[in-house]
């Protein structure tokens, strides 16, 4: 008999019961508009995506890793060839560079972030290494600045990947404003997601955010003349744009929610022996907390005992990329011991803004049973 799930992992009905008179107002003006693409909607969006940013400018595309793909085609340095990042991310990155004509290859993460670091990359950084790509995985925003500097000495380009990250901040700036582009996914389980798949780059100057517009759009430098190698068909349509518009504004209070739902949960481990569960802190703004990370030695052990309690688990992610038939291709030559460990430790919990306070609690009350 299956056991019946008493928290749901993640329930994006909640979230469009919340917002469905505001989502079908939405839905309206963009049908009596007559635009479906590039319309006022879109133009609205980036625009108040950068001033949230506080960036000089935010290009809406179709998807995250279209975001990154053109990112990284329009700041390759000239006669570079490899994109450098991460190997513990789902592998969007290694997709979005293959597609981008270039070559993966990948540095090990920092054992407490799970993030590239400055002490991380230095070593791997090559002369063919055009791009540097910093997640900031599960919403962490990391020493960023550090890493612009770092590249910047050695010619080489920063983008930052912010798909789970939107509204992570520090004091000299939010997520996405330290690279020389940043990137954002919208597909509907992001801290700011739309009712399908959506998009945006961040540029770091007019020049990039120029070359972005001209390749989401075939490349054209005028309508049906491709004039830029790589252009591509990768437009925000006008009823995501309107959509991502009205959760705009609701972003900072639902990643102080994810931040305290994780609090709880961490706080539910007291006792526990730290190989048996240890929650992954999210405190400050500095930490979107898109998903609630632990880790653990006897992982199998403790997923089964909590979905025997109900409660759901995922992992994100199981497998470093070079060990996906894809980009084996593509495998280190050397050791990445934090990212290898990390993909069989860590688990993901239920977390979403619209759990409630007995939903967390269930969790937790399952989290203090665990032997």
């Amino acid at each position: 008999m299956t056991e019946q799930r008493r928290v749901p992992f993640n329930d994006l009905a909640r979230g469009m019961t919340r917002d469905r008179d505001a989502l079908l107002d939405a839905t309206a003006a963009v049908v009596d508009s007559g635009y479906a693409v590039l319309g006022a909607q879109h133009a609205a969006f980036e625009r108040e995506l950068a001033a949230y940013l506080r960036a000089g400018d935010a290009v809406g595309v179709a998807n995250g890793t279209d975001a990154l793909e053109l990112a990284i085609k329009a700041v390759m340095p000239q006669g570079r060839s490899v994109v450098l990042t991460a190997g513990n991310a789902g592998a969007y990155t290694s997709t979005a560079t293959v597609r981008a004509g270039y070559t993966p290859r990948y540095a090990d993460v920092d054992p407490q972030t799970l993030c590239l670091t400055v002490a991380t990359v230095s070593d791997a950084l090559t002369d063919a290494v055009g791009v540097v790509v910093v997640t900031h995985l599960y919403g962490y925003l990391g020493d960023a600045a550090a890493l612009r500097t770092l590249c910047d000495e050695r010619g080489v380009a920063l983008v930052e990947d912010c798909a789970q990250a939107i509204g992570a901040v520090r004091p000299d700036g939010h997520a996405s404003t330290f690279g020389h582009a940043g990137t954002f996914s919208f597909y509907p389980t992001k801290n700011l997601g739309a009712i399908g798949d959506g998009g945006a780059v961040v540029p770091a100057s007019p020049e990039i955010a120029a070359r972005v517009r001209q390749l989401r759009q075939y490349g054209w430098d005028g309508k049906y003349n491709a004039a830029l190698t790589g252009g591509t068909n990768s437009r925000l349509d006008e009823l995501q744009a309107a959509f991502l518009r009205i959760r705009l504004p609701l972003v900072d209070g639902f990643n102080q929610r994810r931040r305290d739902i994780i609090a709880r949960y961490r706080d539910a481990t007291t006792g526990l022996d730290p190989e048996l569960l240890t929650v992954l802190p999210a405190d400050g703004v500095e930490h979107a907390a898109h998903l609630a990370i632990a880790r653990s030695s006897r992982r199998d052990n403790v997923r089964a005992q909590l979905a025997g309690a109900g409660i759901p688990t995922d992992i994100h992610f199981p497998l470093p990329d070079w060990e996906q038939p894809a980009f084996a291709r593509f495998a280190p030559q050397q050791d990445l011991p934090s990212t290898t460990t990390a993909c069989v430790e860590i688990l993901s919990l239920p977390l979403f803004p619209e759990l409630t306070d007995g939903e967390v609690e269930t969790v937790s009350a399952a989290i203090r049973s665990l032997t």
